[in-house]
């Protein structure tokens, strides 16, 4: 292998160890492919390099976009309005510019008089039509009487999922699921469940072990029946 077919292998490799690796220092970077710091930093200074760089990662990128956008829909769904307004913009379903056009009251009173009243209907506020319409909307959300509040929260879900931690109220749910698993366990050996209070960590320890204790009996007992 020739020299320029060696130092164009080693910057893809470089290229592909940089995109998976984007803490990756220059000098963890000529160590994992045996040349000097100094070559590193003469690539860097190679616009036709850089230009291969951004090529190869705006298509990583672009990979991992739909994975986002249907993590953002998700949460959407769920009635996240910060991840509701991301997808509405990126399908471009969201308008933020409005043009508002004010007419003055010459202006208005003169469009009045070329609306003719015939063509429109009046609709009956008990007609069927609107009660069926208002039967169909969901219920109201108590937690939309703060909206400040919500979209203060709903920031922090986004900045939790952007560091990959789980949103709080995900949280909620699956400690109430894995409380709701326990109280089973619980039922099926005759186990008192914790109290309603919060146990201290020494208190849930001893039930854990008891729990884990009775299920072990009772799996035995079982395997000698059988």
């Amino acid at each position: 292998m020739s020299n320029i077919e060696l130092k164009k292998a080693n910057q893809q490799a470089a290229i592909e160890l940089m995109i998976h690796n984007p803490d990756m220092t220059k000098v963890e970077l000529a160590s994992q492919l045996n040349v000097t710091t100094q070559t590193i930093h003469n690539w860097f200074s190679d616009d036709r390099f850089i230009d291969l760089y951004y090529k190869k990662y705006m298509t990583y990128f672009n990979s991992k976009l739909p994975m986002v956008l249907n993590s953002m829909v998700r949460e959407a769904i769920e009635g996240n309005v910060q991840a509701g307004r991301l997808v509405l913009e990126h399908s471009g379903k969201l308008v933020k510019n409005i043009n508002v056009k004010v007419d003055s009251p010459f202006e208005k009173f003169l469009k009045a008089e070329e609306i003719d009243a015939e063509e429109f209907e009046v609709i009956d506020a008990e007609s069927e039509e609107v009660s069926e319409l208002l039967e169909t909307l969901p219920e109201r959300n108590p937690v939309n009487d703060k909206p400040k509040k919500r979209e203060m929260n709903e920031k922090k879900a986004l900045e939790q999922i952007k560091k990959g931690k789980k949103p709080v109220r995900k949280k909620k749910r699956e400690d109430r699921a894995n409380r709701y698993a326990l109280i089973q366990r619980a039922k099926k050996v005759g186990l008192e469940p914790l109290p309603s209070r919060r146990p201290t960590h020494t208190e849930r320890r001893k039930w854990l072990e008891e729990l884990v204790n009775r299920e072990e009996e009772l799996k035995k007992s079982r395997t000698l029946q059988a």
